[in-house]
Formats: C-alpha cells, sequence, structure tokens
C-alpha cells in the first residue's frame, strides 16, 4: 500500500515538473520574425494613446530601438529611443501639441505614443541599434476636425458608404462604449474611423480584411487618397439607462470630521466625490478636464442637476455654443459669466468621479499667454485688422499714382 501511495506521488510530481517546463518554454519562446518586412495598418482618433507591440526580438538583442518615417524609403528617419530601451516618457506629463518624442515611451519592447496628433503618421519600425527592422506598423491618426456625430434619438443615420469605381470608401465603427451615467438617463457612443477598399493598394501592407486599410494609409495611392478625404470620422451617439452597481462613500476621515461638526449645529452638506475649487475671471475661457479620461472613454459632465448631453453640447451641433464638449472629453466655456457659477461633476466610464465648484471674480492679474485660444484669436483678429487697413492704404495711394501718370487726378488750380 505504501509503495502504491508512493509510486502516485512520484507520477503527481513528475507531472507537476514536466507543466512547469513546458510553461517556462512557452514564456521564453520567440516568435519568428518574417523574411520580408510587412507593415500592419492601425488606425486610431487625434488625442487617442496608443500601444505597438514588437512581436518578433531574436534572442541575442536585449533590447529593441524604435523608427519612425513619415514616407518609406524616406531619407529622414527619427530615433524613439536612448538607445537602452528606457522609458523617457509618462502620460501624465504630456502636453497637448508637444513633439512626438516628448510623447511616446519604451516598455516590455512596446512603443507607447501619448496623445497622438495627425502629424503623428507614419511607419513605426522596431529594430536593433545597427538599423535592423525585425517589425513595422503603418499608423493612420485621423484628426477629429471635421467629424460628424450621428443622434440615432433624432432619427439621424451615418454615412453612406462611396463608391467611386473600384474604390470603395466606408466607416468602420468601434465597440459601443458604456453608458456614460448610472441612475439617470445617460448616453452611449461609438467612434467610426474612415476606411477603404482597393485592389490598387501597395502589396507590403499587411490587411485585416483583403484590400481593406484605413484612408490615411501608407498603402494608399495619392490619387485615392485625394478621392476619400471628404469622408471624415464619424460619432454615432444614442440614449442609455443602466443603474448604479455601487454607491459612492466618502473617506472615513472626511465622515469623523463632519459628524464631529454635526454635533454643534445641524449636519453639514458631505461631498459624494472629491470637489476641487476655482475662481475664473469673468470674461476669459476655461477648458475643463475629467480626471484619467481619455477620448475613447464614456465621459459625462453635469452642472448641479443639469446635465449637458451631447445632443445639444457637442462641438459643432451648433457654431454659437459658449459651452460645449469637444470631441476630447473636455468641457469649454468661453467668455465666463456669473451664470456659470456652479458645482460640474465630471462622470467617467458610468462613474461620478470627481466635482468642480466653480466661482467668478472680477479682479485679480490675469497671464496672458498664446497658448489660450482667446489670447490667439484676440491676436489673429487685430493682426487681421491692421492688415485690412494696410490693403485699403496701399490701395488708394495706388490709385491716386494711377491717376496721376495717366493725367486722371483732378487739378484744384484753377
Amino acid at each position: 500500500m505504501n509503495l502504491a501511495r508512493a509510486a502516485v506521488l512520484l507520477w503527481a510530481w513528475g507531472s507537476l515538473q514536466a507543466f512547469e517546463i513546458v510553461e517556462k518554454e512557452d514564456i521564453f519562446q520567440r516568435t519568428p520574425c518574417p523574411a520580408f518586412l510587412m507593415f500592419d495598418n492601425a488606425a486610431y482618433l487625434a488625442d487617442m494613446s496608443f500601444e505597438l507591440p514588437c512581436h518578433c526580438k531574436p534572442e541575442e538583442v536585449p533590447a529593441v530601438v524604435w523608427y519612425y518615417q513619415k514616407h518609406l524609403g524616406s531619407s529622414h528617419t527619427t530615433v524613439l529611443t536612448d538607445f537602452d530601451g528606457r522609458v523617457l516618457a509618462e502620460a501624465a506629463h504630456v502636453r497637448v501639441g508637444s513633439d512626438l518624442l516628448a510623447r511616446f515611451s519604451i516598455r516590455m519592447f512596446s512603443l507607447l505614443v501619448f496623445r497622438a496628433q495627425p502629424e503623428d503618421s507614419g511607419l513605426y519600425f522596431c529594430g536593433t541599434r545597427k538599423g535592423d527592422y525585425f517589425y513595422a506598423y503603418d499608423v493612420d491618426i485621423q484628426s477629429g476636425e471635421g467629424m460628424v456625430a450621428t443622434f440615432r434619438d433624432l432619427g439621424q443615420e451615418p454615412f453612406a458608404d462611396e463608391y467611386h469605381g473600384s474604390l470603395h470608401v466606408f466607416t468602420t465603427f468601434w465597440e459601443w462604449t458604456p453608458c456614460d451615467r448610472c441612475g439617470v438617463r445617460g448616453e452611449q457612443w461609438r467612434i467610426g474611423l474612415c476606411y477603404l477598399q482597393s485592389p490598387d493598394l501597395a502589396p507590403r501592407f499587411r490587411k485585416t480584411l483583403p484590400g481593406v486599410v484605413s484612408c490615411g494609409s501608407r498603402a494608399v495611392p495619392r490619387t485615392l487618397q485625394a478621392q476619400a478625404k471628404d469622408h471624415t470620422p464619424e460619432l454615432l451617439v444614442r440614449s442609455c439607462m443602466v443603474p448604479c452597481q455601487n454607491a459612492t462613500t466618502v473617506h472615513r476621515g472626511v465622515m469623523a470630521i463632519f459628524n464631529y461638526v454635526s454635533k454643534v449645529g445641524s449636519r453639514p452638506w458631505v461631498p459624494q466625490v472629491p470637489i476641487q475649487y476655482h475662481q475664473q475671471r469673468l470674461g476669459h475661457g476655461l477648458v475643463i478636464s475629467c480626471p484619467g479620461a481619455r477620448p475613447e472613454h464614456a465621459v459625462a459632465w453635469d452642472k448641479d442637476h443639469q446635465g449637458f448631453y451631447r445632443t445639444q453640447y457637442l462641438k459643432g451641433v451648433n457654431r454659437s455654443m459658449r459651452v460645449f464638449i469637444d470631441h476630447g472629453n473636455h468641457l469649454h466655456i468661453r467668455f465666463a459669466q456669473l451664470d456659470d457659477r456652479g458645482t460640474y461633476y465630471c462622470w467617467r466610464q458610468g462613474v461620478r468621479l470627481a466635482g468642480f465648484r466653480l466661482g467668478m471674480t472680477s479682479r485679480g492679474h490675469y497671464k496672458v499667454s498664446f497658448s489660450d485660444p482667446e489670447v490667439r484669436s484676440a491676436v489673429e483678429l487685430t493682426l487681421i485688422g491692421y492688415l485690412l487697413i494696410t490693403a485699403v492704404f496701399v490701395t488708394i495711394h495706388l490709385c491716386r499714382c494711377c491717376c496721376s501718370l495717366f493725367r486722371c487726378y483732378p487739378s484744384f488750380s484753377s
């Protein structure tokens, strides 16, 4: 009997050892690199962050180097690494409009690009410091400036597909986001990017479907890109209603202070989310961001008990809007007024996340910065005014000179 038990234990131990060896082999197994370099097509919306994994790497290479080219065969190649494969940037430190070299990181051989811009479109290569390439991507960053919003509740439909001979231009939609609010009526949406199908695409670019790539892909000839340039990204919005899963609780320390203060008088107001206070100068603009939110997240905004729904407050719905939500989920308040005072709540992925208590003041020093859109608009209007005045002045003097030359100028001597 003891011998049988010992045999069973030895068999079980051997099985575990075999399982452990197989698992280690799977961990350290490397995908063989292709003999002929191909480009994987990937498309994103502007201001999104994306990751490009280096799917294959020789065993003897300890660290990878990422390269960037605007076009295939370009003489200018940007090196996106410090040659040691270390992290060079963090998402929290990235500012809008900064250069690509300040908006990337390398983690576990993968390239991370934060807040991508249309100028970042191009070819990305994973290789060595000697310039040997293992894997490559064809990245298309589509601008959200001309994005068209379609509201299902209003009976609107997305763009129809376009056909130009053998060229088929259409919109590919992502999955629906979660409902942006809970317990009340909310909204959910899906982003649609421009794609095309044609038999005239470059063969070195790998497609998800036969002959299908994004409209800004380097596999698309310029003649076809010109025909598809008017097909902008889309945003499909519909209403939703979901119950709240877990109620948000206040920190114990804050509750203890409130309980102590309530012994003196009536119980004070207890915030359900962290509140940030801000004093805004009248007549100036303000942009509020939801903490940790990205363009692909389901983000909603409320003012006190009033919901800012995209059906009415999305950028582009009305050109004269003073308060609107852009496609990056930021809340814009232009030319702040006294009526803008209140508490603005931010929802992310269906959970109320933070609040902003906004007050108004007519005093205080306002630091002028060209990063402020209102300052840039004022400078542009001033320059345009000066140009118009200069053009009128020059035109009048040219007319007088021409009249004098052809003896048309009236004489006042008589």
